[in-house]
């Protein structure tokens, strides 16, 4: 698959998956689950480039939504794909534990 080809379906699956789902980020404030937000991460976890900036900060805004990512078929390969942990390391976001 060509590299233009992947991250439009990862999109398209983001968008397709992401509808109303929501997820707590405390009890004060929910944080909205939105699989979409980790698009600048999309270069790093497919094509094994450093993560942005971006990426690390909508990373840490989606950490709490990460297992729920995991457990849908459509994005758990993404999730768990040895990319996507590089990123979170380097991002200094402690791998979930699902």
């Amino acid at each position: 698959m060509k590299p233009y080809v992947a991250l439009a379906v990862l999109v398209l699956v983001a968008v397709a998956t992401s509808p109303g789902a929501v997820c707590m980020a405390s009890r004060a404030a929910p944080a909205k689950c939105d699989p979409l937000a980790l698009s600048p991460c999309a270069a790093a976890i497919l094509w094994s480039e450093a993560p942005s900036a971006a990426c690390c900060v909508q990373l840490r805004m989606q950490r709490r939504c990460l297992c729920r990512y995991a457990k849908n078929p459509d994005l758990r390969k993404y999730i768990d794909s040895p990319n996507s942990k590089k990123v979170a390391a380097a991002c200094s976001v402690p791998t979930p534990r699902c």
